[in-house]
């Protein structure tokens, strides 16, 4: 269950990171709210959740 506890806390990370540094990056880009968010949302999509599950705690920390 600790396993399970961590993947899940890493994945969770993992996209809150990526989340926040698309929405970052769109924003630099110039793109209005709409746009950032829609970035956002496809980095969640394009995690490379694979990656997460093998290596969960040095994955979720090279996520940025």
């Amino acid at each position: 269950m600790e396993e399970t506890l961590r993947i899940a806390q890493a994945v969770r990370d993992a996209c809150l990171m990526a989340t926040l540094q698309a929405y970052e990056d769109a924003g630099l880009s110039g793109l209005c709210h709409e746009g950032r968010w829609e970035c956002a949302v496809d980095a969640i999509r394009t995690l490379d959740l694979q990656a997460l599950v093998q290596t969960p705690t040095s994955q979720a920390t090279r996520v940025s």
